[in-house]
């Protein structure tokens, strides 16, 4: 009788050890795939409602808890930098640094624009609603990127941080919003309490922003294509969330599609992280 319990406690603490061995070997497949210069920096992730009011602002919140609850399985740090709340219901935007191993690597995968459709709870006739959102990713760059910031092209302002951001933010005059004059590049951080660590992380953000710009400029010229930014509506969606008429999540530039909503909303991000990278290869 202690043999077979014995036996059933090995091959417990066995099929435990596989699982956790099968868990590290996915992570591993995933990161032997980042390749690009900046994969292992932190990264800073924009949600921004689109078309469709108070519904998209709903979205942009639904899409923060996603990625929040990503990061928190991943075992990564999360701040929200800077949150403006919606008019009736939602975020309007929001700002998150997300710090961990390959965080943007794993994050770049999403930039672009979300859709959803859904039953809107906020329309009394039941119809079916589509919102958009876009999401912007920059990794958190140290000082050894050289980009061209003069002092006279950005303007500094101090502010009430906003009232209803909850526990993420702060209520002194510490908020830090810089403006960059000649590409109109605003971003600003209202995290800290401290309006020096809020300057810090907001010129940070800046200067990931340009980089990403002068990035985007060569990559243009390139390909011999116009810098045209896409609208945050139709046509030019990376990933559909259909919740109504059936439910299906699906990336267009991968074709990856899953069907169970509730998990993927819940942070099960990774099937199309990895089906991103593998498409991209």
């Amino acid at each position: 009788m202690g043999m077979e319990e014995n036996d059933s406690d090995t091959f417990n603490e066995v099929a435990h050890r596989l699982s956790e061995l099968q868990e590290r070997i996915a992570v591993s497949e995933v990161e032997c795939m980042f390749s690009g210069e900046h994969d292992n920096c932190n990264a800073i992730i924009t949600i921004h409602a689109g078309a469709g009011g108070t519904e998209a602002q709903d979205w942009v919140g639904i899409l923060m808890r996603m990625y929040l609850r990503w990061a928190e399985a991943k075992g990564f740090r999360t701040d929200i930098l800077d949150i403006l709340p919606g008019d009736e219901a939602g975020t309007k935007s929001v700002t998150i640094l997300v710090q961990g191993r390959y965080a943007y690597g794993y994050l770049r995968s999403e930039l672009g624009i979300h859709r959803l459709v859904r039953i809107s709870p906020f329309d009394a006739s039941g119809r079916r609603h589509t919102s958009f959102a876009s999401v912007m990713v920059m990794p958190e760059l140290d000082d050894s990127v050289d980009v061209d910031l003069e002092e006279k092209d950005i303007r500094i302002d101090t502010f009430r941080a906003s009232g209803a951001g909850g526990q993420h933010v702060n209520k002194t005059d510490s908020a830090i919003r810089i403006t960059h004059l000649p590409t109109g590049i605003v971003v600003q951080c209202q995290n800290e309490r401290s309006q020096h660590r809020n300057k810090d992380m907001a010129m940070k953000m800046l200067i990931s922003r340009l980089y990403e710009l002068e990035l985007e400029r060569k990559a243009a010229e390139a390909e011999g294509l116009g810098g045209d930014k896409k609208e945050i509506a139709w046509g030019s969606q990376i990933r559909s969330y259909v919740l109504q008429p059936y439910r299906l999540i699906k990336d267009h530039r991968t074709d990856h599609e899953i069907g169970n909503v509730d998990s993927v909303l819940d942070g099960n991000l990774d099937p199309f992280i990895k089906a991103y990278l593998l498409w991209q290869k």
